[in-house]
């Protein structure tokens, strides 16, 4: 089999598969639509609240490691240091909790 013959195989085998399964979910689009606008926006706000918790996570463990090398330099400065990183946590954990909230709204937007 020659070289020409085989792409054209391959052009022929790829655009059956690409073009049948999209004849094969065209049957009903209107009631397929509706469930799959609600799964992708459910799959949305999973996957904002996964992202939120891993940035947060990593945020606040990148705070807590600098303020402690920064306290095992100087400890005099603790105090001076402890305030600004309690802060930092507590700003870094409010984008986490926005982006939970941002996630259930998402998740309450049903189509119809």
């Amino acid at each position: 089999m020659s070289l020409k013959s085989k792409l054209s195989l391959s052009a022929v085998v790829t655009l059956a598969l690409v073009l049948v399964p999209g004849l094969a979910f065209a049957a009903d689009e209107a009631a397929a639509n509706k469930f799959n606008a609600n799964a992708w926006l459910a799959a949305a706000a999973g996957f904002a609240i996964g992202v939120a918790a891993l940035g947060g996570a990593l945020g606040q463990g990148r705070a807590a490691a600098a303020a402690l090398e920064g306290i095992s330099r100087n400890p005099g400065a603790a105090a001076r240091i402890q305030t600004p990183m309690i802060l930092g946590l507590a700003l870094i954990e409010s984008l986490v909790l926005l982006s939970w909230v941002i996630a259930f709204f998402l998740q309450g937007k049903i189509v119809m």
